[in-house]
């Protein structure tokens, strides 16, 4: 029951602590990756192909040796299992993503709009000066449908996959995509292989995310628009995860999303009404019970290995 333990433990203690406010390494390693951005870029003139190269570069560089550090601090004996939960419990998302959440909730029921939206400017990108409640509640649950995946259902993935170096791969590929991973000017060449390894890397995980949205919501919905919806989505990842949860919800995502140098017009995803300021709080408790389910199953999977292989390890 070792991998269950850890993972218990790590929500726990993220659920319960939240992430480290100074001295946390995610901060530092933002940080070497600015610097080391500014090193690798290169000069404007510089070509596509050595663009390309100076970015898979900078990916490996801040990436492999994290992996390395991860795989030793693992292999301390004794110390290693309480080295694998430290680096989940870093990696989880769990109190900052509820926190965040919540503050956005109670803002809007004291109908205090400027609050709600310096809240939301926290987690997406975009423009929130203008939002009224309706795509305050839109954007929210969005954001927390996707970071029900990338930073905690994806994190476990990875960690019972792959143990500490998964985890640490997939976390700090997550942090660096935020940072190269635009499809702007400066970062398509640059970036471009670190969006395309966090998308291989969620590949999986976001699909196994919406099975358990559509699994601990309304099933039958959540199976229609997963499978009707999810392709006209621009991102392969983020579309069964939108239209998994929005079906589980019973509601509507989508429409148009104002950033700060366009207006796009995205696909409609799920069946029902628009979010209102109620459905953040449902969006959570999805996420919850969807973590929830996937300790209970993680807890049944390691008990039938353990009940399969003790009369032939007693042989």
């Amino acid at each position: 029951m070792k991998l269950t333990l850890i993972c218990l433990c790590a929500i726990l203690c993220n659920r319960l602590v939240g992430e480290p406010r100074r001295w946390n390494p995610l901060t530092g390693f933002v940080w070497l990756a600015q610097c080391l951005e500014v090193v690798c870029y290169g000069p404007p003139e510089l070509r596509v192909s050595l663009r390309l190269l100076l970015g898979m570069l900078g990916l490996l560089l801040m990436i492999v040796p994290a992996a390395l550090l991860a795989w030793g601090l693992a292999a301390v004996p004794y110390l290693g299992m309480m080295a694998e939960g430290g680096l989940l419990y870093l990696a989880l998302q769990v109190a900052d993503l509820e926190r965040y959440t919540r503050a956005v909730a109670k803002a809007l029921q004291d109908n205090d709009l400027q609050q709600a939206r310096a809240q939301v400017n926290r987690l997406v990108n975009r423009d929130t000066g203008d939002m009224g409640e309706e795509e305050i509640s839109l954007a929210m649950v969005e954001t927390v449908l996707k970071r029900g995946c990338i930073g905690i259902l994806g994190v476990l993935f990875w960690f019972l996959v792959a143990g500490a170096p998964g985890v640490v791969v997939y976390r700090l590929v997550t942090v660096l995509d935020t940072l190269w991973g635009h499809a702007t000017p400066r970062y398509r060449y640059f970036g471009g292989a670190t969006a395309c390894l966090n998308d291989a890397l969620n590949w999986l995980p976001a699909r196994l995310t919406a099975l358990s949205y559509s699994l601990v919501g309304d099933r039958e919905t959540a199976w229609r628009c997963w499978r009707k919806q999810a392709s006209v989505w621009r991102s392969v990842n983020t579309g069964p995860l939108l239209a998994a949860g929005a079906g589980a919800l019973n509601l509507q995502l989508g429409g148009v999303a104002r950033y700060y140098d366009r207006e796009v017009l995205r696909p409609a995803l799920g069946e029902g009404l628009l979010p209102c300021r109620q459905d953040i709080e449902r969006v959570v408790n999805l996420v919850n019970w969807s973590i929830g389910l996937w300790i209970v199953l993680l807890f049944l999977g390691e008990w039938w290995l353990v009940w399969a292989y003790e009369p032939l390890s007693q042989a």
